[in-house]
């Protein structure tokens, strides 16, 4: 397989899995936009080995492979032909890298998290290593901005996702958080939209928004086209987390759908000053 089957797999695979991530690099140049896809593709597979079917003791080797390759690059699927092009022609951080698998362990080995401090250094290790990444190939020595949107969009996941990541069985809402309004792990596993629900994703909401402000100060440091990428990224989350918010935070049912029109439309704002 040469250069140019290995990004045009990669694409195929952004385009067919990626809930919003298609969207946002579709206003990208083509380089940016095969190293991009070219991410994405190893972030995808950190994430399908993780939450795969195989048992825990060959996860944990399949993912520390992933460490080993990352520093010999190697190998010869599209992914990794991708990637090593990519690495090439941006400064894209080995560290994010393998902060992703490290996320992908941490998914291993615990399923619940005491505190927002420890679950903000999973978000870190997964969605904010994305935005570390990518910083390389946007061309903005702007690490802290893209972490921070990286952990708001992880954030506004977690919510959307309850029911899902339930059925993993992993809870990423804190526990100490559960605990202070009044919410078990009964009362998510029945679905039950009771007051201390909302009044616990309310909080959860204001604080995702408050990580979005944050990490939207990146756009003043990126070009027109990256910023207009990064631009939908956020736009398409904070759509979704309009959505949930308007429902009372009834996730249980499964998470928002955003129409292909309001997606591109999202992506035509983004262009505007």
């Amino acid at each position: 397989m040469n250069v140019e089957q290995a990004y045009a797999e990669v694409q195929s695979l952004t385009r067919a899995r990626a809930r919003n991530f298609a969207y946002g690099i579709m206003v990208l140049p083509r380089p940016k936009r095969r190293a991009i896809a070219a991410i994405y593709a190893f972030a995808r597979q950190v994430d399908d080995i993780a939450d795969g079917e195989a048992a825990p003791d060959e996860k944990r080797a399949r993912l520390e492979e992933l460490h080993r390759r990352l520093d010999e690059q190697t190998g010869d699927e599209a992914m990794w032909i991708a990637l090593a092009d990519a690495r090439q022609r941006f400064p894209i951080p080995a560290e994010a890298l393998h902060d992703l698998v490290d996320g992908g362990l941490m998914d291993l080995d615990r399923q619940r998290y005491g505190t927002f401090d420890e679950l903000r250094d999973y978000c870190a290790h997964v969605a904010g290593a994305v935005g570390v990444a990518c910083i390389g190939v946007y061309g903005a020595d702007q690490p802290q901005r893209a972490e921070a949107l990286g952990v708001a969009l992880q954030l506004i996941n977690i919510m959307r996702d309850v029911r899902e990541d339930w059925q993993l069985g992993r809870v990423y809402l804190p526990q100490d958080e559960l605990a202070s309004f009044g919410v078990s792990e009964n009362d998510i596993a029945a679905g039950r939209l009771t007051s201390a629900w909302q009044a616990l994703m309310a909080y959860q909401s204001a604080r995702a928004r408050g990580y979005l402000e944050e990490g939207l100060s990146l756009l003043d440091h990126l070009d027109a086209r990256s910023s207009a990428c990064v631009g939908t990224f956020a736009g398409l989350y904070r759509a979704t987390l309009e959505r949930i918010e308007a429902s009372g935070f009834d996730v249980f049912d499964g998470p928002p759908h955003l129409s292909a029109l309001t997606k591109l439309r999202i992506v035509g704002a983004s262009f505007l000053p």
